[in-house]
């Protein structure tokens, strides 16, 4: 199985606690390639995906078609977490470009890098 920033996966995600994403669902793969594809690192970090729509940045509507989700649905940045790479169940497809920017952008959000990321000054990320 083949994985790449940008899929979309079907994700085990249980056990979970408290409010966080649970049972079967897909996911959005949002880390490096280069981490992926490396065997010294066993997890890949994913955005789960829902149904049901949300408002702002951090909730970017997906489309249904190459992506290989059956309906619309939507990202949920503020439920980034790594799992480890057995738990993916199967690949479906892969996000257009404009839908990843999106996921991009609200990544950038929630995890405060807009101003690392922007400024001149700021040290390259190793």
């Amino acid at each position: 199985m083949k994985l790449g920033r940008g899929a979309v996966i079907v994700v085990e995600l249980d056990p979970t606690f408290g409010h966080e994403q649970h049972g079967v669902r897909p996911c959005i793969v949002v880390s490096d390639p280069e981490v992926i594809g490396d065997q010294r690192f066993p997890l890949v970090c994913v955005v789960p995906l829902t149904g049901t729509p949300g408002e702002g940045l951090l909730y970017p509507p997906l489309a249904p078609g190459r992506s290989g989700l059956a309906r619309k649905s939507f990202a949920l940045i503020d439920h980034l977490r790594s799992i480890d790479k057995r738990r993916v169940r199967r690949v479906f497809g892969e996000l257009a470009r404009e839908e990843m920017a999106a996921i991009d952008e609200g990544l950038v959000a929630f995890l405060g890098l807009g101003g690392r990321l922007h400024s001149a000054g700021a040290p390259p990320v190793q």
